[in-house]
C-alpha cells in the first residue's frame, strides 16, 4: 500500500479511462486497508481507487509499478481477490495513505463481483503498455481554489477532446464497414454472372462436357449458389414472380428431396434456398407462396401441411403408403418406437418422423402410450388380429 500515492481522481490529456468497478475493497497484503469499499478504476496508465462516501479520498498507482497479478478464487463468506504484485516504492514517491508496509503485494477484493471483466482488461493494459507509447503530460497543481476551477475546466474540455475523437474514430469504422460492403457485394455479382455462365455452357453442351461433369459441374454451382435466382427486380412482384419463383424452386429441390427420401420440412428448404441465393435472400411468405403453385404448375414436388400445421415439401411421387407401410414395419419389428428412435433408423429429422408415426396411428395402424417417459407407439393388434 506505500505504493499509492493522493490523487485527484482525474484523468490526464492522453490517457483513457478503460474500466470502473464499484464495490471494491483493498488489502494491504493479507492485512485489510484502513480504508472502506470504494470504486476501482483502470486507466491506460493508472490503477485509481476512490471512496464512494468521501470522494476527496482518491489513491493511484502507475501500471509500470505492477510485475505480475494473479486471481483469487472466492470462498465461503470470503469475495473473490486479484493479487497485484509490485515493484519496491520509488525514492522520490508522492505522499500517500501509507509510508511504509511490510508487503510488496495488495489485494482487490470485490464485493460486488465484476473480478473477470475487470481481470481481462487489466491484462490487456499490461500486454499494450500503452502508457510509454502515450505519455501522461503533467500534473496540473490544485492547491488553490482558482487552480482547482481552472482543473476542472481543463479535465472537461479534454474529456469533450476524447469524445470528438471516439465519434471520429466511430465514423471512419463505419465508413470503411460499408466499403467492404460494397466490395462484398461487387464480388457477389461477379460470381453470379461467372455461375450463370458455367450454366449456358452446360446448357448449350458446348464441348465435350460428359453427362457425369454436367452432374459435378451443376454441385458446384449449388454450392455457390443459384446461377440466375429469380427476383423482384427482375420479374417483377405479385402472382408472376411467385411463378417464375416456383418453377426455379421446383428445378432446385429435386435432387436434394431425393437424397432427404422424398420429403424436407419447409423450414429444412428455407435455408436450402436462401443459402444458395446468395445476397438476394427470400422471404418466408415468398416461399409459402411458390409452394403453393407447384401442383398448378403441374410440377413434381407438392406442399403439404399435417394435421398438426407442420408444412413440408414432398415428391409427387412420394407414395403416402409406403410411409405408413415403412412405419408399421419398423414398430412392429421393434416392437415399440418413439419419434426419436424411428428417426435414428431412417436418418430423418425428429419431426418429420414423429409426422410419419402420427399418420400411421391416424389410419389406425399405431396406437399411442402417452406417459411420463414420452410418447411412445405400439403396433395396433386389434387391427392385426382383426
Amino acid at each position: 500500500m506505500d505504493r499509492f500515492t493522493w490523487s485527484n481522481g482525474l484523468l490526464e490529456m492522453n490517457e483513457t479511462l478503460v474500466i470502473q468497478q464499484r464495490g471494491v475493497k483493498l488489502y494491504d497484503g493479507e492485512d485489510k486497508a484502513k480504508l472502506d469499499v470504494g470504486i476501482a478504476l483502470l486507466s491506460t496508465h493508472q490503477l485509481i481507487w476512490r471512496d464512494l462516501k468521501n470522494n476527496e479520498c482518491c489513491i493511484a498507482i502507475p501500471l509500470s509499478q505492477i510485475i505480475y497479478f494473479e486471481e483469487q478464487a472466492a470462498g465461503i463468506g470470503k469475495s473473490a481477490k486479484i493479487v497485484i504484485h509490485l515493484h519496491s516504492a520509488p525514492a522520490n514517491k508522492e505522499p500517500g495513505p501509507y509510508q511504509q508496509s511490510k508487503f510488496s503485494y495488495i489485494k482487490l477484493s470485490f464485493k460486488e463481483h465484476g473480478q473477470i471483466e475487470f481481470y481481462r482488461r487489466l491484462t490487456e493494459e499490461l500486454s499494450q503498455k500503452r502508457w510509454e507509447s502515450t505519455p501522461m503530460s503533467q500534473p496540473i497543481p490544485t492547491a488553490t481554489d482558482s487552480q482547482t476551477g481552472r482543473t476542472r475546466a481543463v479535465g472537461i474540455v479534454g474529456i469533450e477532446r476524447k469524445i470528438e475523437e471516439r465519434r471520429k474514430e466511430t465514423d471512419k469504422n463505419i465508413s470503411e464497414a460499408f466499403e467492404d460492403l460494397s466490395k462484398l457485394m461487387v464480388k457477389a455479382k461477379e460470381m453470379v454472372e461467372l455461375s450463370r455462365s458455367i450454366a449456358n455452357k452446360i446448357k448449350d453442351k458446348q464441348g465435350d462436357i460428359t453427362e457425369d461433369e454436367t452432374i459435378r459441374f451443376k454441385s458446384y454451382l449449388l454450392s455457390m449458389g443459384i446461377a440466375n435466382p429469380v427476383t423482384r427486380e427482375t420479374h417483377g412482384s405479385g402472382t408472376h414472380y411467385h411463378l417464375q419463383l416456383a418453377k426455379q424452386l421446383g428445378d432446385m429441390l429435386l435432387a436434394p428431396l431425393e437424397e432427404r427420401g422424398g420429403m424436407m420440412v419447409l423450414t429444412e428448404v428455407y435455408c436450402l434456398v436462401n443459402r444458395a441465393r446468395g445476397m438476394e435472400l427470400l422471404s418466408p411468405e415468398d416461399l409459402v407462396n411458390a409452394c403453393k403453385m407447384f401442383e398448378s404448375l403441374k410440377l413434381p414436388l407438392r406442399l403439404r401441411i399435417f394435421d398438426s400445421g407442420v408444412m413440408v415439401v414432398q415428391l409427387q411421387s412420394h407414395s403416402e403408403e409406403e410411409m405408413i407401410s415403412s412405419a408399421l414395419d419398423n414398430v412392429t419389428d421393434k416392437g415399440s418406437l418413439t419419434a426419436e428412435e424411428f428417426a435414428k433408423m431412417l436418418g430423418l429429422s425428429v419431426l418429420l418422423s414423429k409426422e410419419r408415426l402420427l399418420l400411421a396411428e391416424k389410419m389406425g395402424h399405431l396406437c399411442r402410450d402417452d406417459s411420463v417417459e414420452g410418447l411412445r407407439f405400439y403396433p395396433n393388434l386389434f387391427n392385426s388380429q382383426a
